[in-house]
C-alpha cells in the first residue's frame, strides 16, 4: 500500500517533469496504423504495468484499442478504482487523440523513471485509455489535414452518425422519475437498444457494462472549457434559450471541472476561442442542450462520473501546435485522474464474507445512489464534509452510518451484512 494521497504531490511531479524533454520532433499526428504502433510500443516498453485490449470494432472494421495501466494489468483489485479517458469521439477533433497517446508514453516513461506520483497512481488505480473512439471519422478528417479540414468533415463515423448523439436517451426517464420519486441511478435501457446504436457506441456501452468505472473524461475540441452534466435541458419546450440542468452531484461535478480547468495552462482564464466561461467551466445544458450524449449516459446508467473536456479552438491543430497543447494539458490530465481517490470506498460482505454485488450505497441529501461491483467493493465520490451513508441490498436490513470525508484520501467504510442487519466498519485508507 502506498502513502496517503496528499496535496504536496505537485512538487514531486514538477521535479519529474523537469527531466521530461519536449521537442517538436516528439509530436506528430497519428493515423490509425501509427496510433496502433505507438500504443504497442508503450506496451513493449512497460510490459509489466500495461495491457492492450480491444473493446470492439468501428463500422469499417478498425479495432477500438484500449491501453490499460495497472500494477496488475488485466485484473480488477478490490478497492482499486477504475478510471477511463476517451478521445476522438468526433473524428475531426484530434487533439484528445494525440494527448492520450502522449499521456500513455508519459505514464510509461515516468514510471520507469520512478516518479513517485506516477508510480502511486499506477499502483493504486486501474487506468484505461481509449485514444480513438471514432477511428473511421479520423481517417476522413486526416485526408484533408489541418489546413483544409472543415468543421464537420469526419465528425461522424463512417455512416456520418454523430456518436455523441447516439447513446440511449435516459435523461427523459430520469426527469420523469424525479417527479415521481422513481429510481435515481442505473436506469434501464430501452428494448432492442443494441440495434439502435452504432457499432462504436455499442462497444463503449458494453465496455461500461464490463468495468465498474468510477471517473472518466471525454476529450473533444472546438472550444476550451470543462463541461459537466447534465447536457440535456430539463425543459425541452424552451427554444433558443439555455437553462442550467444540474445533477444531484452538481457540487462535485463543478469541483471536478475546476480541477481540470485550473490545472490547465489557460482554460481557467475564461476567455478562449472568442467565448467566455467563468473559471473555464460550464454546465452542459447551460451552454446548449444536447440529447443522447455520452457523459449524461455514464452518470445515469453506471457508477461513473464523466465530464467533457473541450481542449482546443482548432479541431485539427497542426503538428507544430502539439507541444504547447501537451504542456498546457499534462498536469491537468494527472490532477483530474487523481480525483478518483476522493470520497468514500469500502467492501460489502455477508456474514460468511461473501461479497454482496449490486448493494446500493446512498448518501442523504444527494438523490443519486451507486452500487457495489461484482467483488463487493464500492466507490462514492464526495466533497469534504460529514455525510449520512446507507448500505442496502435485497434480503438484508439497511445500515446507516455517519462518515466524515476529508480533503485528501478516500475514507474506507466497509459493511458486513447479515440477513437481519448490516454492521459498518470504517477507517482511513492508508
Amino acid at each position: 500500500m502506498q502513502q496517503p494521497w496528499t496535496l504536496p504531490w505537485l512538487c514531486a511531479l514538477l521535479l519529474g517533469l523537469m527531466g521530461f524533454l519536449v521537442s517538436g520532433s516528439d509530436f506528430q499526428h497519428h493515423k490509425y496504423e501509427d496510433m496502433v504502433r505507438a500504443l504497442f510500443a508503450v506496451q513493449s516498453e512497460c510490459p509489466y504495468i500495461t495491457r492492450i485490449y480491444s473493446i470492439g470494432h468501428s463500422v469499417e472494421g478498425r479495432h477500438l484499442y484500449v491501453l490499460e495501466f495497472s500494477d496488475n494489468p488485466g485484473n480488477h483489485e478490490a478497492l482499486e478504482p477504475e478510471f477511463k479517458y476517451v478521445g476522438n469521439m468526433h473524428g475531426n477533433e484530434v487533439l484528445g487523440r494525440e494527448l492520450l497517446i502522449k499521456f500513455s508514453q508519459f505514464l510509461c516513461e515516468e514510471y520507469r523513471n520512478r516518479n513517485q506520483r506516477i508510480v502511486r497512481l499506477i499502483h493504486d488505480t486501474r487506468i484505461h485509455i481509449l485514444p480513438s473512439m471514432n477511428p473511421d471519422g479520423y481517417e476522413v478528417a486526416a485526408r484533408q489535414g489541418p489546413e483544409f479540414n472543415g468543421y464537420l468533415v469526419g465528425r461522424g463515423n463512417a455512416r456520418e452518425i454523430d456518436l455523441n448523439r447516439d447513446f440511449p436517451d435516459l435523461n427523459a426517464l430520469m426527469y420523469y422519475y424525479e417527479k415521481t420519486k422513481g429510481r435515481n441511478h442505473h436506469l434501464p435501457l430501452p428494448d432492442n437498444w443494441e440495434h439502435q446504436v452504432q457499432p462504436e457506441t455499442l462497444a463503449v456501452i458494453k465496455w461500461m457494462q464490463n468495468y465498474n468505472f468510477i471517473l472518466s473524461a471525454n476529450l473533444h475540441g472546438g472550444a476550451v472549457v470543462a463541461n459537466y452534466p447534465f447536457d440535456k435541458s430539463r425543459d425541452g419546450r424552451i427554444r433558443g434559450r439555455t437553462t442550467y440542468s444540474a445533477t444531484p452531484d452538481d457540487k462535485i461535478f463543478r469541483k471536478l471541472a475546476r480541477t481540470y480547468s485550473y490545472a490547465h495552462g489557460w482554460m481557467h482564464k475564461g476567455w478562449n476561442c472568442g467565448d467566455y466561461f467563468d473559471e473555464g467551466i460550464t454546465n452542459g445544458a447551460s451552454w446548449y442542450s444536447l440529447s443522447k450524449g455520452m457523459q449524461d449516459f455514464n452518470y445515469l446508467y453506471t457508477n461513473c462520473f464523466e465530464i467533457t473536456l473541450e481542449l482546443s479552438c482548432d479541431k485539427f491543430p497542426p503538428a507544430s501546435a502539439l507541444p504547447r497543447e501537451w504542456l498546457g494539458n499534462r498536469e491537468a490530465l494527472v490532477s483530474y485522474l487523481e480525483q478518483v481517490h476522493h470520497g468514500i470506498k469500502g467492501m460489502v460482505y455477508d456474514e460468511n464474507n461473501n461479497p454482496i454485488s449490486k448493494a446500493e450505497i446512498s448518501v442523504a441529501g444527494i438523490n443519486h445512489d451507486v452500487t457495489a461491483g461484482v467483488d463487493g467493493d464500492y466507490f462514492r465520490l464526495l466533497l469534504p464534509g460529514t455525510y449520512t451513508v446507507t448500505a442496502s441490498a435485497p434480503g438484508y436490513l439497511p445500515f446507516t452510518s455517519t462518515v466524515t470525508v476529508g480533503p485528501a484520501e478516500a475514507i474506507q467504510v466497509g459493511f458486513c451484512s447479515t440477513h437481519s442487519k448490516m454492521r459498518v466498519d470504517y477507517d482511513t485508507d492508508k
